[in-house]
């Protein structure tokens, strides 16, 4: 496939599925199923490419494709991907895959219309991991959040238009920062050299003053933190996650809250001063992701909720990991930004597929569904096992690296996160219990568990995924790890002062 523009056709796979998809009627439902499952087979099938073509030895950035836009404004098309997109993108990939088939199972009226947001979200999501131009990263970023807003407040279920709106005010609030971030490092390095462009691999080649940097990363920072999201502006995203259809979920938790991680990364390579002074204060607030949202995840009766807080407390890792600048805790992050995406994924699909049943998401309101749902309750028990951080699963190896990582250069938040890890067990078994291990209700035979192929595979294809990460993780750990090394040799090149 030498030649062949795989980032582009990544990008342009879901879009024309879109076009397309315009001009069916919204009666063939079959032929709107079919043309997503071929759109994403074939995202699936080129992002497998990428992870194995890609040569872990020359390492940077590779498959470059680059067309000049708007000359004028130094702005271009401009794509390429190291080792950290590559696993970003094969996360994707897989997510969109095996949501394609969720909402096949859960969505029900306006189908059409489902697949063309959600076909628009995943484009706009490529286009993030892919760019090399901040305009174009940028007008990505907003490509993939703006779909949201119908995603959630159309197919979405109680709360749909309160989670929306806040949603979208909390994004766009951090959007904005970013871009101002953005545009400042575009005006001061054309002031700098004369030339001005958003081309981040020209812009890395200069050296701002230590003081701008650290002025500058801060929006850049609040802004991408939001969408992770980083405390104290995370209570948007369970809310979103709770109102949102499976499909939704599984991309919001899987995907997006991954941009904001990865929009953090960008900055720590554009600005490794600024990363240097305001890292040590993200070790600190992300221990109250973790200790917040587990404890609030605790409290919840609500699955989807429990998930959603959850999903915030383990992105709280993810922000450890970055902060410690070190080898092993920066591969850990990005680890763990892939292995977190499979399992809330999971977790989400499956409480949709009961959810979509039972009409109810209560713990209080199950009781021994096991026996209804064998096969169910048992991927339920790995993703919750994979949440805790099971030996054998992608989990454990990425948060043991976090930990070994933090433990290097902050060694108290180290200890501290560690006890995270038994809040989690403690309401994921408690789910696990209550759901599907105790005594049977009469009320619940009409449930019926997963026995269809449709209804299997995406549950079958994320487990695979966790087991065949957490048993041999050098699958996708060598790839980050060639993206990972010189960030971090360059955040730590130049010393802070």
């Amino acid at each position: 496939m030498e030649g062949f523009p795989v980032l582009s056709a990544l990008i342009l796979s879901p879009l024309i599925a879109v076009i397309i998809l315009l001009f069916v009627k919204e009666e063939r439902i079959g032929l709107i199923r079919a043309i997503s499952v071929v759109s994403t087979s074939i995202c699936l099938i080129l992002s497998f490419y990428l992870l194995w073509a890609y040569d872990k030895v020359k390492g940077g950035y590779q498959f470059i494709e680059k067309v000049e836009w708007i000359k004028s404004l130094g702005v271009s098309y401009h794509l390429g991907v190291d080792g950290i997109s590559v696993a970003m993108v094969v996360l994707t990939s897989i997510v969109i895959f095996t949501g394609v088939f969720v909402s096949w199972v859960g969505v029900k009226h306006r189908i059409k219309e489902h697949y063309i947001f959600l076909l628009l979200l995943v484009a706009g999501v490529f286009g993030v991991f892919e760019s090399l131009d901040l305009i174009c990263f940028f007008l990505f970023y907003e490509l993939a959040v703006i779909p949201m807003y119908p995603l959630i407040g159309i197919w979405g279920s109680a709360n749909r238009e309160y989670a929306t709106m806040k949603l979208t005010l909390y994004l766009s609030f951090g959007a904005l920062f970013a871009l101002l971030g953005l545009l400042s490092i575009y005006f001061v390095s054309g002031a700098q050299t004369g030339v001005y462009t958003f081309d981040m691999l020209e812009i890395a080649k200069l050296s701002f003053d230590g003081s701008y940097q650290i002025k500058v990363f801060l929006p850049l920072l609040f802004g991408f933190g939001v969408l992770v999201p980083l405390a104290p502006f995370h209570s948007w995203s369970p809310i979103g996650h709770a109102a949102a259809p499976s499909a939704v979920s599984m991309l919001h938790a899987g995907v997006l809250m991954k941009l904001g991680a990865y929009g953090i990364i960008r900055a720590m390579w554009l600005l490794p001063q600024g990363a240097q002074f305001w890292m040590p204060w993200v070790a600190v607030l992300s221990l109250i992701n973790i200790f917040y949202g587990g404890m609030v995840a605790m409290s919840r009766k609500d699955m989807k909720f429990m998930i959603g807080y959850s999903s915030s407390s383990h992105m709280g890792y993810v922000l450890l990991g970055l902060a410690t600048v070190n080898y092993i805790g920066v591969n850990g992050a990005v680890l763990l930004m892939f292995a977190h995406g499979i399992m809330t994924a999971l977790a989400f699909s499956l409480i949709g597929f009961i959810y979509d049943q039972a009409h109810t998401r209560m713990m209080y309101d199950f009781s021994g569904l096991a026996k209804k749902l064998p096969f169910v309750s048992i991927a339920f028990a790995i993703m919750g096992f994979a949440s805790s951080g099971l030996p054998g699963l992608a989990n454990f190896v990425a948060e043991l690296m976090v930990f070994i990582g933090a433990f290097k250069d902050y060694p108290i938040q180290a200890i501290v996160a560690v006890f995270g890890i038994i809040v989690t067990a403690t309401y994921m078994l408690r789910c696990l219990r209550d759901v599907f291990f105790r005594e049977p209700q009469d009320k619940w035979d009409h449930i019926k568990d997963a026995t269809t192929f449709v209804e299997r595979m995406p549950f079958v294809i994320l487990i695979a995924v966790l087991l065949v990460v957490g048993f041999y993780p050098a699958i996708i750990v060598d790839i980050i790890n060639t993206g990972v090394v010189p960030l971090v040799d360059r955040v730590n090149a130049v010393p802070l002062g």
